[in-house]
């Protein structure tokens, strides 16, 4: 709390200056209200076609109509500052003037050949991420499933001693406790040997658990550290967010899902109940895209200091008759694109289920193409699935993620909850064939409006052991079927309403 106050402290300044700015306006015009009300309509009107024309998810799209129609001056400035990417300029700049990133060759041909000719919708799939992202597709080598960050934290900080070359750390929250600070100890050990360490964290995201006196502490001990995003006025780019969680060794050793660096998430701290949350290692060529997902960020947000070159080097191919473990395509998601990558993916997975698809989610808030993918999918006697918390993290957006119950149920999809506490968990595993573990939720902010990672995966035995932590979850978890939801009018009078303010939540 005191990290956050601080925080609102040094920002109440300037969100001053900016009311203080907007009062001076609003007084210097009023003698001509009645022609800027005129104006205000027009640009209301002409701002309700702009949204409706525009290529959006149309849930989305509709609250921003309400908002607008309702009150439209407050509306239209509210859509301004966080429902148009437009406003995310200042983070395409960033992006667009980092230093280039050197070119690799894509050697992934042969891999979409041979998947092609044993399953050629299992290639559309991976192909359009790829073409959508610019990240390659690789023969998987070794990936270690982690069904709790219990279980993955010790690996992490085996791993960590053995740096040589860099370190690269890029999370939504940080949080000084026993797990950061083991991990700082070993990277402040390590910088001092010459080992480049780098940590990027999302500065909204760490608000209250990571301040910039933290940062610079860092900075002290020899780790270069930077803020994502600072928040520092109230932005179109506020809800543009860095929810990727990575931790990258050398470019040989890579770790992902949806685990922060805070001791909630290796159940060290007890916050409600159980903490289940999912990672993964990864070993190998493909580790080269995490790597290149740091690089971009870190030379957009820190131009003075790019990574270097020489970190950048294309991955060693594997030799000749390499064991394989199946593919895998690791990437991230951008707002600032009008393609959200992760929910065409998922809406796919489901479109091309034919016996199950099951999922993970901490938060329950899909488009209407997600839902009715969902909806699809289940109707067609595919075995659907979701884990959600039985102990919220968020109450009033898990009461919007059981607003959805009602319409999955009656289909056919199966929803459970975890009993003994929250799921962080976010992934999901189609048919034994394919499936993804990365940071993205199935709600709004994941799904449109953050940057986020994730792997999918294609014949791995990482599925395996998905499956299983899967089954032995839902063990643990009550089904909620449509006997034992709320009902009534007044519960369908909140959810509707609620289901209004979900992509802003």
């Amino acid at each position: 709390m005191n990290k956050i106050l601080r925080r609102v402290l040094t920002i109440l300044p300037a969100v001053l200056l900016q009311l203080l700015w907007l009062a001076v306006l609003m007084s210097w015009l009023r003698p001509w209200a009645g022609a800027i009300s005129l104006a205000l309509s027009i640009l209301a009107f002409l701002l309700v076609l702009y949204i409706i024309t525009k290529q959006d998810e149309g849930t989305y799209k509709i609250i921003w109509l309400l908002l607008v129609l309702t009150v439209p001056l407050p509306g239209a400035l509210l859509y301004l500052i966080f429902g148009n990417k437009r406003t995310t300029k200042p983070l395409r700049k960033k992006l667009a003037e980092a230093k280039a990133l050197p070119a690799w060759p894509d050697q992934s041909a042969p891999l979409y050949d041979k998947l092609a000719a044993e399953a050629p919708r299992a290639a559309q799939t991976f192909r359009t991420v790829q073409n959508a992202t610019g990240f390659p597709l690789h023969a998987n080598r070794e990936a270690t499933y982690y069904p709790l960050g219990d279980d993955m934290f010790p690996v992490m900080l085996e791993e960590l001693e053995k740096a040589e070359k860099f370190i690269f750390v890029e999370y939504f929250i940080l949080e000084d406790g026993l797990m950061w600070d083991s991990m700082v100890e070993i990277m402040a050990r390590k910088a001092a040997q010459g080992v480049d360490v780098r940590v990027l964290y999302d500065d909204l995201g760490s608000i209250g658990t990571y301040s910039w006196k933290n940062a610079g502490t860092l900075a002290k001990k020899g780790i270069r550290v930077a803020p994502f995003n600072p928040l520092l006025f109230i932005k179109g780019t506020l809800n543009c967010r860095d929810h990727r969680k990575m931790l990258i060794i050398d470019g040989k050793v890579a770790f992902s899902g949806g685990v922060n660096l805070a001791d909630e998430y290796i159940n060290h701290i007890k916050r409600f109940g159980h903490w289940k949350d999912i990672g993964f290692k990864l070993t190998g060529e493909a580790v080269g895209n995490f790597t290149r997902m740091f690089a971009a960020f870190w030379n957009a947000f820190v131009h003075d200091d790019p990574v270097p070159d020489a970190f950048l080097t294309p991955p060693e191919p594997a030799q000749a008759g390499a064991a394989e473990d199946g593919l895998v395509l690791s990437y991230y998601d951008s707002p600032l694109e009008n393609y959200a990558v992760s929910n065409e993916l998922f809406i796919d997975l489901l479109s091309q289920a034919k016996e199950y698809a099951w999922f993970y989610t901490p938060y329950l808030m899909p488009g209407d193409a997600l839902l009715g993918a969902f909806v699809r999918a289940a109707r067609r006697g595919v075995d659907v699935r979701i884990i959600m918390p039985g102990i919220p993290d968020k109450k009033m957006v898990y009461r919007m993620g059981r607003s959805f119950y009602p319409v999955l149920l009656e289909a056919g999809v199966k929803i459970y909850e975890y009993t003994p506490g929250f799921v962080h968990a976010k992934a999901s595993i189609v048919d034994d064939l394919m499936c993804s573990v990365g940071t993205v939720n199935l709600d709004y902010r994941s799904l449109f409006l953050h940057f986020e990672n994730n792997s999918l995966f294609y014949k791995a035995s990482l599925l395996k052991d998905l499956k299983a932590d899967f089954l032995a979850t839902q063990a643990k978890c009550r089904e909620r079927t449509l006997d034992n939801i709320d009902k009534g009018f007044w519960h369908w009078l909140i959810d509707g309403v609620l289901r209004i303010f979900a992509p802003l939540c």
